[in-house]
């Protein structure tokens, strides 16, 4: 597990830990075969292990360990957490702590410099949570979804809309650009209200071509989503994007959610940039 400061590691390392995982926090990679083999003798299948930069040049060696692990036979499953600059700076502020690249530097500054040093492995990662949008609790929901027990269990559809100026979700499977549609922001009896108003709601979907497209992108994410439970994959993400995240997107956001809700799927819709600027 590994990610920027401030994305949620300690939260994500508790929420395991409550899941039965035996976890160990700031770890050097170079280690962790030594503690896959103590793990497997004391009994404990399922370890977590947070590595990032505070382990400075141990750091550096964490892809080609995870290779060599999984040549070992050993099931590796890399998280990547992260967050928005501006999330990751209200977080920092918050808890009046320096950021641990940001040296003489400005809190940003640091921010940015381990989102560099991070991006190998991000792209490597086998599942990304950007954790900008979430609750302690939907976060820790995200986390036992695809990390919890080994009971039996549905795949859980998380529907987010968003606006593309505020930038793009960053732990999406699927994204959906809604920005096609008539845009109740140039209507100025709407323009105040939200998608999550009748009034705007109406006015999205009866724009010309929504029907249609709701029909049709949520029959191609049903194929996808047969697939991802045959694969045994847990919790999915669908981005929906306007220009602003205030109308388009979230009305038909709701109205996807709805009809994935009908279909059988555990859904969940949220809305990140419904706020007024």
């Amino acid at each position: 597990m590994t990610g920027m400061s401030g994305a949620g590691r300690s939260k994500a390392a508790s929420t395991l830990q409550d899941q039965g995982w035996y976890v160990v926090d700031n770890m050097p990679p170079q280690m962790l075969h030594e503690l896959v083999a103590m793990a497997g003798q004391g009994g404990y299948l399922r370890i977590a292990a947070v590595i990032d930069v505070r382990g400075g040049a141990f750091f550096e060696d964490v892809e080609s360990v995870i290779d060599r692990l999984r040549q070992d036979g050993v099931r590796v499953r890399v998280l990547f957490l992260e967050s928005d600059d501006d999330t990751l700076v209200a977080r920092f502020e918050e808890v009046r702590r320096p950021h641990p690249l940001q040296e003489d530097g400005t809190l940003l500054e640091g921010i940015r410099e381990e989102r560099q040093v991070l991006s190998d492995v991000r792209d490597r990662a086998d599942v990304v949570i950007d954790t900008s949008p979430f609750s302690v609790h939907d976060f820790a929901e995200r986390l036992i979804a695809e990390f919890g027990d080994s009971t039996p269990r549905g795949l859980q559809v998380n529907v987010l809309s968003f606006g593309f100026k505020h930038g793009i979700p960053g732990d999406a499977e699927f994204i959906a650009d809604v920005r096609f549609l008539d845009n109740p922001h140039w209507v100025p009896e709407l323009k105040p209200h939200t998608g999550l108003d009748t009034e705007v709601a109406d006015f999205v979907l009866k724009s010309d071509g929504a029907e249609e497209f709701l029909q049709v992108y949520v029959e191609a994410l049903k194929i996808a989503l047969r697939g991802y439970r045959a694969h045994d994959k847990h919790f999915v993400s669908v981005a929906v994007g306007c220009t602003g995240g205030r109308h388009r997107s979230v009305a038909i956001a709701e109205a996807m959610g709805r009809q994935l809700q009908e279909s059988g799927y555990d859904t969940r819709v949220r809305h990140r940039d419904t706020s007024p600027e």
